[in-house]
């Protein structure tokens, strides 16, 4: 899922609506978690909210979107609380009714941009101490009906962003004739943090990593090891990179199954790696990481997430995985006793956090891809470095926000810079593009420009070769260019020791209704040097193929070959295919 901010969000032109619900006089008082403390005791300030936007089918109406809205609120306690300023101005949170509203239209100003629009609406809305404070809106446009649901982040984090949109989608698409009501409530989010707060205080040998850590920092939380500039909060410069496609995500989780570590040790590595080169430190950074230990809160909203410290000194598969196992372990304590020597988290300017999601591996999901849904963060001022890291079936994507500064664009540029290319080195020399045939080592990789005239060769070098191929190179070239521009295909090419290229294939995922909609993968040209042939290389490449296959949902795997070419139709025969349909062809 794409992770942006509002200034970057793509959004058409259109009418803005925001559906104004009524909330009643403040009841209950509950407990309030520590993180929610210090995010709401800053303050009103705008900025401080999360969103989701993302794109419904057509024919829905707004008055069905609000009919769902208010039953997401019905089903999530946190929706329904809000903070008040006490009297010994601490913030204190209560429970509150929420109730049927208005849909009212938020003018865009001639000349203003839907994004700034967008961003007004929340900043307004979804601030710390607004009853309640969190928004639907509805960008209203000739391609249809998209959704924004914004919340300030002391009630919800990612995972709640997904919940919320995964349930108020199930309302509006629910195919049962008068399908207005989702399952029973969800556990509330204040039964965690009671559930926390109720908790035994955390060892001494907790403590004492703690307290190592902030005392190595300077005694403060771990600052970014490079200059930001002057340590004040400085307008944000937000980057946004996609790191990896699916190709090189997969590529790089299996040399993290190599190495015996998850693929955020083997991140981790990588960011360890390059800090040591630029700043001459270990990495050291705060690390969130969520606290929905039990499977019952993960249908809940809140902001389950707490704080903890990561340390890595070492570059090296295990030592980070090590290093990623204690944050965790300092992260699963309640945070207020153990911070309670430094008067809470001891912040700083230039405080470094680093952030890490699978969306893979969560048990909430959504057609992010169908609904173009993107997670939105606001525009602030910051002091500090932020890293999120989202893992998804597309890839890797991160996205980094710090003081737009020089100092800070120079050398958090430079560290960014060097992390991606240390990340993408890793997935391109990972083991997942290594083959093993026969004692002998050798890599599928995908091709680059600078193959095809060897590519262009080994489609030549076959009896059919000499009448269907031999044009100019700049034909092949072309052909490359439309090939890597389509994401559907991939073009490899095998290399053996001497780095020569003696072998390719393409592959193309094709999906389809037929088949129950099934997806299917092509295999074309798959050309071995005549050095190479006979000797188990096809076989391996074709193996490969079916993985990567299997990886994005095909079932079936087809492949063409001429009649004339009887060796082709055994070898094909052999791994398992059949001749089930007759193929034809005419020229255009």
């Amino acid at each position: 899922m794409r992770l942006t901010n509002v200034t970057h969000l793509r959004l058409p032109f259109g009418r803005l609506w925001g559906y104004d619900v009524t909330a009643s006089a403040l009841d209950r008082r509950l407990p309030v978690s520590f993180d929610q403390h210090a995010h709401v005791a800053a303050g009103e300030r705008p900025g401080s909210w999360m969103a989701l936007s993302f794109r419904l089918p057509r024919g829905i109406r707004r008055e069905s979107i609000a009919d769902a809205w208010l039953s997401v609120i019905a089903r999530h306690g946190t929706l329904r609380t809000a903070f008040v300023l006490g009297a010994d101005g601490e913030p204190e949170l209560y429970d509150l009714e929420v109730g049927q509203g208005v849909w009212v239209e938020h003018r865009i100003a001639p000349g203003q941009a839907v994004n700034d629009a967008v961003r007004d609406v929340l900043d307004a809305a979804c601030a710390p101490y607004q009853q309640p404070s969190h928004r639907l809106c509805v960008l209203e446009t000739a391609a249809g009906l998209t959704v924004l649901i914004g919340a300030d982040h002391s009630h919800v984090d990612m995972w709640s962003m997904l919940v919320i949109a995964r349930d108020l989608l199930a309302l509006l698409t629910a195919r049962r004739p008068g399908a207005t009501s989702l399952p029973g409530r969800a556990p509330a989010f204040v039964e965690h943090t009671q559930l926390l707060l109720d908790r035994a205080a955390a060892p001494d040998h907790v403590r004492q990593r703690w307290a190592h850590i902030i005392e190595d920092s300077g005694g403060v939380m771990p600052r970014f090891p490079l200059s930001l500039g002057a340590p004040e909060p400085q307008r944000e410069r937000v980057e946004v990179r996609d790191v990896f496609d699916l190709d090189d995500g997969a590529a790089f989780a299996a040399q993290a199954r190599e190495d015996g570590v998850s693929t955020l040790a083997l991140a981790v590595v990588a960011m360890t790696a390059v800090t040591r080169e630029l700043a001459g430190t270990p990495l050291r950074a705060v690390f969130p990481v969520h606290s929905r230990y039990d499977d019952n809160w993960h249908d809940s909203v809140g902001w389950f997430i707490t704080n903890s410290v990561l340390e890595s000194a070492v570059a090296e598969p295990r030592a980070a995985a090590a290093a990623v196992k204690q944050a965790v372990q300092l992260g699963s304590w309640p945070l207020a006793d153990v911070l309670a020597p430094w008067g809470g988290m001891p912040i700083a300017p230039g405080m470094f956090a680093i952030s890490w999601l699978d969306l893979r591996r969560l048990p909430v999901r959504i057609d992010s891809v169908g609904l173009d849904a993107q997670y939105v963060s606001a525009t602030i001022h910051t002091d500090g470095v932020m890293l999120w890291f989202i893992l998804d079936e597309s890839g890797l994507h991160l996205r980094c926000r710090y003081p737009d500064t020089v100092e800070a664009r120079v050398n958090v540029g430079a560290w960014l810079d060097l992390l991606v290319a240390r990340l993408q080195t890793s997935a391109r020399s990972s083991v997942r593009g290594l083959l093993r045939v026969g004692g002998r080592t050798f890599r599928l990789e995908r091709a680059s420009r600078d193959d095809v005239e060897a590519i262009a060769a080994l489609l030549s070098d076959d009896q059919f070769g000499p009448d269907r191929e031999g044009v100019e190179l700049e034909r092949y070239e072309a052909a490359y260019d439309m090939v890597a521009r389509d994401s559907s295909n991939y073009l490899g090419v095998v290399r053996n020791g001497d780095d020569r290229v003696v072998a390719t294939m393409q592959l193309t995922v094709i999906p389809g209704l037929s088949r129950g909609g099934s997806i299917r993968l092509q295999v074309e040209g798959l050309r071995v040097a005549e050095a190479e042939r006979s000797k188990g290389l096809g076989t391996a490449m074709l193996e490969w193929a079916h993985d990567y296959g299997r990886a994005r949902g095909a079932q079936l795997a087809q492949v063409t070959t001429d009649e004339a070419r009887e060796r082709a139709r055994v070898f094909y025969t052999r791994l398992g295919y059949r001749s089930a349909h007759v193929g034809l062809k005419r020229g255009l």
